[in-house]
């Protein structure tokens, strides 16, 4: 469906930034009366802790865009996982479902503005967030935001600007500040809801308590459970109604299912403070526990080596007995995260005040496969397998200061921050079990080794590996006038692996009239390798989409000889600078605006080269080194700094809430423009990745929201707007490319608040059942629909959701 023109949509978006009072801090009483009026002001408005170490700061008058969602905008999508719903809320922010790909199925890659999954920085009550132990598109490792209970959110904060110089590594694309509640009372939910299609039944229920403390303490724990079916669009391929034609072998149909893994997962938070004497303490906590089961690519007896004959070694060998309609490998995966944050605060005087907290968290992911086969052990092998272990455990030690400095250079005191960070990273590799990795003694026949569809990690591959940095850091805010305020932040950081980076970052906010301000920022940025992209490595199996033969690559450290035999380096920081320039709007009606333009060129960008095709004397070496599956390599890459970018865009984000003789009425919406160019490549980086990167994504995207309040009824409908994009194939044969046209989603809810403690919702998602343009050049693995789809691909879903309160 085509889109109508934006420029009529740009007419009446506008985004919700709900209003929930926020303590601020005394200002000094001798300000200007003009001063004075602001902070008043600010007393009704929400006031962010986001890309400001001040504590008076509004939406308004932030000197960065800055995206506010509320509880019950988080609330209102049908998903639990936090990726989804922050998809539904923003329009620069995106998800993909990448059905069928390996741990990228379970543990999806979430962007802002385009850019890479690592470079958004994600805190929990301002605290870093620790990675997952997944290195995923492009070797990106980002936060898991799905491990996080949406139950136990207050409110999400989204800066949308770069902000390393503020809080380090990561932040060049920007910053999701998710804050926990911490209210009083006790709260739950149950949802059930399903597809059209009748699969993907999907089961939630969440359960949230919470206390006052003595002293304006608090304390709280929040439950969240789900449990989801798979869900499969998929056609029969060809090749199995031919196999099934000449065999008269009867085959599942379709042989594999393309869609979202079956799933179940349990996710914990705590969040407490107290105050021992002038001494506030204050801790929060998450875990969660996760498994799910995908499918593979189904193994065709006709064409798969794995049912070639071994008659030098296992002669009774045959796989048709065991597998005789093929097989589809089960690929499993078991997560555990935790996340622990404690610290205390207080004050030298009224104007300077001190923090120390310490953060650890860890992220475990075991592989798993079944119904497959390592058939270089022949009769030997079993059909299920411990692939491995992936974990990433992160520690953060962070000492702060606030001081209010008064002057006569200032209106009104100057906020002076200034601190300083330790962070150690630890990556691990564990080792599969034996048969999972191991070369047989079939391997000479030309049978290929290793757990089939994923072969495990091997003693060579596993490893533990580290990595230290520490940081100084300075960030002033300065009202130089009654309209005029400057901040200008500044940060040193030494990385034990590869050196120290210098960023710097300048604001300026101009305020024309109490209703509309101009905001300006240029700042510096960096993103240092992780401990896992500088030294693991990784084997993996796939399909050609044409011959449908199997094909082995390895993804080698950038530090192994063969990589670097073909052109590999120590791996680098990736540096960025960033330029925003904003117009704020407001009015005393309740409409609020924003329109900004930014750019962001990052250097030295992270990602995977080319792959490099094997000769026989490369897979000799491999061999030589103990690399399982060497024997059937057909290709190799490794991680580099390849490539440059530039990424321009436009948000335009607004609100607007009114009264009718008909009841009270929300509307909000947002939209954002972005394109990224490649405007510099190595040769290391081939051309399907640079179409990836600059089309892989629509450049325009939106939303549109509007929720009617009427008696015991809220009414609430939205649209989803994603513009064209490109997907491709990497083939042995070369690249193939398709052009996706636009989609539109709509969805719409009724919620039938039956007292002051109890409503019940009735949803639908997609509600005209909408799926992109077929992808035509995946038809011959099944796939209807590209995986790569910025959206899901499943059609229209409908669920119905009880909330409670006490």
């Amino acid at each position: 469906m085509q889109y109508p023109k934006l420029s009529h949509l740009a007419l009446v978006l506008t985004a919700v930034l709900s209003s929930q009072p926020l303590y601020a801090q005394a200002q000094d009483a001798s300000s200007s009366e003009a001063a004075k009026e602001k902070q008043e002001t600010k007393a009704d408005e929400t006031l962010i802790v986001t890309g400001t170490r001040s504590m008076a700061r509004s939406q308004f008058d932030t000197m960065a865009p800055v995206d506010v969602f509320s509880k019950e905008e988080v609330n209102a999508t049908a998903s639990s996982e936090l990726t989804d719903i922050l998809t539904t809320l923003a329009p620069s922010f995106n998800v993909q479902r990448l059905p069928m790909n390996d741990g990228l199925v379970f543990v999806r890659p979430a962007t802002m503005r385009g850019l890479s999954p690592d470079h958004t920085l994600v805190l929990i009550n301002g605290k870093r967030r620790h990675r997952s132990a997944l290195l995923g598109s492009r070797g990106a490792q980002g936060a898991d935001l799905a491990q996080i209970p949406a139950a136990a959110i207050k409110r999400i904060e989204v800066l949308r600007d770069g902000a390393a110089a503020q809080y380090g590594s990561d932040a060049i694309a920007g910053v999701i500040n998710i804050i926990l509640d911490d209210s009083e009372g006790v709260s739950g939910y149950t949802q059930a809801g399903q597809y059209y299609e009748g699969d993907g039944f999907e089961w939630q229920t969440a359960l949230r308590a919470g206390t006052k403390l003595a002293n304006g303490g608090h304390l709280s724990a929040t439950l969240e459970y789900t449990d989801a079916d798979m869900t499969s669009r998929s056609r029969q391929r060809p090749d199995a109604i031919d196999f099934e034609e000449q065999t008269g072998i009867e085959v599942n149909d379709p042989v594999q299912n393309w869609g979202q893994p079956e799933r179940q997962a349990l996710r914990l938070a705590f969040n407490a403070e107290a105050y021992l004497g002038d001494t506030r303490w204050y801790g929060f906590a998450t875990y969660g526990e996760s498994e799910g089961v995908s499918d593979f690519n189904w193994r065709n007896p006709l064409t798969t080596s794995a049912y070639r004959p071994s008659p030098e070694n296992y002669p009774e060998y045959d796989l048709n007995e065991l597998y005789p309609a093929g097989f589809s490998p089960k690929f499993g995966s078991e997560d555990e995260d935790t996340a622990l944050t404690t610290g205390f605060s207080g004050e030298f005087n009224s104007d300077f005040s001190w923090e120390a907290s310490v953060a650890y968290g860890r992220n475990l992911i075991d592989y798993t496969m079944d119904e497959s086969i390592n058939a270089s052990l022949g009769t030997d092998s079993p059909t299920s397998f411990y692939i491995g272990q992936l974990q990433q455990t992160e520690v953060n030690a962070n000492l702060d200061f606030v001081y209010l400095w008064e002057s006569d250079l200032f209106v009104y005191p100057a906020n002076v921050a200034f601190g300083a960070e330790t962070r150690e990273e630890t990556y691990k590799i564990g080792a599969g079990d034996y048969a999972s990795y191991a070369v047989g003694p079939a391997a000479a026949e030309g049978l290929p080794s290793g757990s089939n569809g994923f072969p495990g990690f091997g003693p060579q591959q596993a490893g533990e590996y580290d990595q230290r940095s520490y940081a100084a850091y300075a960030d002033i805010e300065m009202p130089l006038t009654d309209r005029l305020t400057t901040g200008v932040a500044i940060r040193f950081e030494d990385f034990s692996e590869f050196g120290d980076t210098l960023d710097g970052k300048f604001s300026l906010r101009y305020e024309m009239t109490d209703s509309v301000a101009l905001r300006s920022t240029i700042s510096t940025g960096f993103r240092a390798p992780t401990p896992g992209q500088l030294e693991s490595t990784r084997i993996y199996q796939g399909l050609d989409t044409v011959t449908l033969n199997l094909f082995t690559a390895g993804r080698l450290s950038p530090n192994s000889p063969v990589a670097q035999y073909f052109g590999a380096k120590p791996l680098e920081a990736e540096d960025s600078v960033s330029y925003t320039l904003g117009l704020t709007f407001r009015t005393d009606s309740g409409f609020n605006a924003s329109l900004d333009m930014y750019q962001i060129d990052v250097d030295n960008r992270f990602g995977q080269s080319q792959s490099y095709a094997v000769t026989d004397e490369i897979r000799q070496e491999l061999l030589a080194q103990g690399v399982a599956g060497a024997e059937s390599f057909t290709s190799v890459n490794f991680f580099t700094n390849a490539f440059d970018t530039r990424t321009r865009g436009v948000d335009l984000a607004g609100n607007y809430s009114f009264s009718t003789d008909y009841g009270d009425i929300d509307v909000a919406g947002a939209v954002n423009y972005n394109s990224t160019e490649v405007t510099r490549q190595d040769g290391t980086v081939n051309e399907y990745n640079v179409t990836r990167i600059e089309d892989g994504l629509p450049n325009w995207s939106a939303n549109l929201s509007a929720t009617w309040h009427v008696g015991n009824w809220d009414y609430y409908a939205r649209v989803r707007y994603f513009g064209e994009w490109t997907d491709a194939a990497d083939q042995a044969s070369g690249q193939i490319y398709q052009d996706f046209g636009a989609e539109t989603l709509f969805d719409i809810a009724a919620t039938w608040n039956i007292n002051s403690q109890t409503k019940v919702r009735f949803g639908i998602e997609n509600l005209f059942d909408n799926y992109p343009d077929e992808a035509t050049f995946q038809a011959n693995r099944g796939l209807i629909y590209s995986r790569h789809a910025p959206y899901d691909t499943d059609g229209g879903q409908y669920y119905v959701r009880f909330d409670y309160a006490f």
